[in-house]
Parts: structure tokens; sequence; C-alpha cells
């Protein structure tokens, strides 16, 4: 990322060949259904909670595979995020990044996700599971054993959090835990 010295946002993604512009004094208000839809809802969020953002050139280039549920709309939203915040001198702690870039894909992009994987793309480290308490946030680094390996398969499923029936699942989720609980305070 390279700060400019007018308010123009320029992102490139080498993953798409492709670039968008944006003026950060007219940036969109609805989502597009487009993967700088994750940019723009991050950036819009920064706005409102640290104030005016310097311009910039973006390059972005991931290898979180995208579509196979491995969180590659969080890792882009905390990459956003993080190189914002050098470029301003802004500084958040881990915990705030991950739910800045959480409400950014819930209220922009209308993904209803949860915490878990903005929160892991900001505490992961090399060598170490991270256990997580979604609803307290607390959290700690569980060291993997030398011998242990992790194999993660791309079943070729592709996953659309944004565009696919994941808000629905979850409200289904939700109205199932609400009538269970409801079941036990009675029972």
């Amino acid at each position: 990322m390279v700060r400019r010295g007018d308010r123009r946002l320029l992102v490139a993604s080498e993953n798409y060949a492709e670039r968008v512009e944006f003026n950060l004094d007219d940036m969109p208000a609805v989502p597009r259904g487009h993967w700088s839809d994750y940019v723009v809802g991050v950036v819009r969020l920064m706005e409102h909670e640290l104030g005016d953002l310097c311009g910039a050139n973006l390059l972005i280039h991931g290898n979180v595979p995208q579509g196979a549920g491995l969180s590659s709309s969080a890792s882009l939203e905390v990459a956003v995020c993080k190189a914002f915040l050098e470029i301003s001198g802004e500084a958040l702690d881990g915990t705030s990044i991950a739910l800045l870039c959480q409400r950014a894909e819930n209220e922009f992009v209308g993904a209803r996700c949860g915490i878990m994987d903005q929160f892991i793309s900001v505490h992961a480290n090399k060598n170490h599971a991270l256990s997580l308490d979604c609803r307290t946030l607390e959290s700690r680094q569980l060291p993997i054993p030398a011998g242990v390996r992790l194999v993660i398969c791309n079943t070729m499923v592709r996953h659309s959090v944004a565009a696919g029936k994941y808000n629905e699942r979850r409200a289904e989720c939700e109205a199932a835990a609400r009538f269970f609980w409801r079941a036990r305070a009675w029972g």
C-alpha cells in the first residue's frame, strides 16, 4: 500500500486481474456484489470510527483459496484494515481490528458472519491452534506438537457467505437456539 496525497483509493487485485477506484468522500453506500465490497466496507467503517483517512494505492494478492470456506474475505478485510492503520499512523489492538472487520462484513457486505474468521486472521500464530470463546473473546494459543500434521482439503464446493444461504442458515440456527433456550427455561 502506498499513501496518496489525495482522497482517492485505487485497489488493484492480482487475483482478479482488475482494479477499482473510489473517491473516499463518495464511497459506495451499498454493496455491488463485487470483491471490492469487502474493501469498501472496512474503509467506510474505519472512516466512521477514526475520521478521514488518506487516499492510497493498494495492491492485493491473496493465497487463501476463495470460496473454499477458509476465510478469504476475513483475511482481505484484516489486511486492508492493517494497511490503512499503518499508513495513517492510527492504532487499534488486534481484537478491535477483528471486531471492526466483522462489523464491516455484517453491516456493509450483508453477511451475518461471526467473529471467528476475523479473529483468527488477526491473532493466528505459526505452529499454534487458537482456542476462542466467541461469546467472551477469551482466547489462548495452543502449540501444535511437532509430529502433528494438518490436512486441509478443497472439496471444490464453492462457498459464498454474502450471496449464498449462509444468512438463512444462521437465522434458522438462531431460531432453534432461542426455542431450546426457552424450553430449558420453562422446563
